[in-house]
């Protein structure tokens, strides 16, 4: 499982929302926003930044029901926003790699189209990557 990531010079709020608008501008749909560190501070623990984006949208989750009706356990794609090491990290891993286990070729030509989708959306954080 490969999983990529790299650090961004602003806080994990202000990714999130950086991730937002660019998925609603390809479209993609930002089916959950979990922010794990509101989460915790209303169970009454303390926890540092971090937030998971589920990124997807409905055409291409009956494209993938269509060919390997198992691989939407995999869907929608995570992105991962955390706070260590003194810096705003996201992590995710492209689609290709989350759909590698199926040993499908349509679903991995499914994953090609998105990979190309999810590294332009992510192009959006360029202008604040160390």
């Amino acid at each position: 499982m490969n999983i990529e990531r790299f650090p961004v010079r602003i806080d994990v709020a202000s990714c999130a929302e950086k991730i937002k608008v660019a998925a609603a501008a390809f479209p993609m749909g930002v089916m959950a926003h979990i922010n794990s560190q509101a989460n915790c501070a209303n169970m009454g623990y303390a926890a540092a930044p971090d937030q998971i984006l589920e990124i997807f949208r409905p055409d291409y989750a009956v494209k993938i029901w269509s060919v390997e009706k198992q691989a939407g356990l995999d869907i929608p794609i995570r992105i991962h926003l955390s706070e260590y090491e003194g810096k705003t990290w996201v992590a995710y891993r492209l689609p290709t790699s989350v759909f590698r286990p199926w040993n499908n070729r349509d679903l991995h030509s499914i994953g090609v189209e998105l990979d190309f989708i999810f590294l332009r959306l992510l192009s959006a954080l360029d202008d604040v990557r160390v």
